[in-house]
């Protein structure tokens, strides 16, 4: 589930230990300071070992320490260990999930998004990239949320997703998933995202690009959309439909949508017909190895009488 796997990310950064947490060495935590001595009132004893916050940042952020973080190490990692030195006591049980606004756990084995994650009372960024997750359950995402990222998982289905979603969902990115078309569920609409201004759905399977916009046009602040690796990306009149069938979208794969454009592709959307759910791709073979050649004369055998018949077959597979 993600709340395990977010335990055992905490746990793996080690914000008990040194240089953070509640230690002794930090000379800014109660734990780390010393009873008056009787002799001389209202001093403190000094103890070894003990640092000042900035110093232990030092050991955090410099490179060469044996304490830093390996380079390949998200911010959030930094983030949560430089917070685990200035304000230890935020990141002590589950006082860490009421203060994180973002939240990003890529690639740690990730099926389930359970209902401990509202426990994050303040989240409005969940990065959930290439895990193993097939459905999400709008129930256990909390209501704070503005971005959702499930980038590279097994999601085939929206229905749970779409049952109670975030009402200020700002993006949500669905690429490289499994998801497939027809689109008859009608999950994309106004009715479930009314705040949604991204929207990444590239490299699925998704067909039916008339039931696609059908339903997009009426999110009314979608801005950026991405559809790119999907087999309707193969019509030929595809992204002219699109500029022109969803006239308030600025984005396009990546690409931006110019006033030009629009021109360009002006009346469309009213031509259905340009937009059939079939392609043609042509494939033009420029050099093949391996192979005999047939030009080369073949060596006869000895005593034959007649040049002997030599035929080859080729058979070629493509895979997309």
């Amino acid at each position: 589930s993600l709340s395990a796997a977010f335990w055992g990310y905490l746990r793996h950064l080690g914000l008990q230990d040194f240089p953070c947490g509640l230690g002794s060495w930090n000379k800014s935590c109660p734990c780390g300071r010393g009873s008056p001595r009787g002799d001389q009132p209202g001093k403190e004893e000094a103890v070894l070992g003990q640092e000042s916050p900035e110093a232990l940042l030092e050991l955090l952020r410099d490179r060469h320490s044996p304490w830093a973080l390996p380079p390949h190490c998200s911010p959030q990692d930094q983030l949560l260990r430089e917070v685990a030195v200035l304000a230890p006591e935020l990141v002590r049980g589950s006082k860490v999930c009421r203060v994180l606004t973002s939240l990003r756990m890529v690639d740690k084995g990730v099926e389930e998004v359970d209902e401990g994650v509202l426990q994050f009372q303040q989240l409005e960024e969940l990065i959930l990239s290439a895990n193993q997750i097939r459905r999400v359950t709008s129930a256990n995402l909390p209501r704070t949320l503005k971005v959702l990222e499930l980038c590279c998982n097994t999601v085939d289905d929206l229905q749970e997703l779409c049952a109670h979603p975030p009402p200020e969902l700002q993006h949500l990115g669905l690429g490289h998933n499994r998801l497939c078309g027809p689109s008859r569920d009608k999950f994309l609409t106004e009715d479930f995202w009314p705040n949604l201004i991204s929207l990444d759905l590239s490299f699925n399977s998704l067909t039916d690009l008339l039931g696609l916009v059908s339903q997009l046009s009426t999110l009314p602040k979608l801005r950026v959309l991405v559809l790119q690796g999907n087999p309707l990306a193969l019509i030929p009149a595809y992204r002219g439909f699109l500029v022109d069938s969803l006239p308030r979208l600025a984005i396009l794969d990546d690409v931006h949508v110019g006033p030009d454009e629009r021109q360009q592709f002006h009346g469309l959307a009213r031509q259905p017909e340009l937009s059939k759910s079939e392609a043609r791709v042509v494939v033009s073979v420029g050099e093949m190895k391996g192979v005999p050649d047939p030009s080369i004369p073949q060596q006869l055998e000895v005593g034959s009488e007649a040049p002997p018949v030599i035929t080859y077959s080729y058979f070629v597979t493509y895979e997309f």
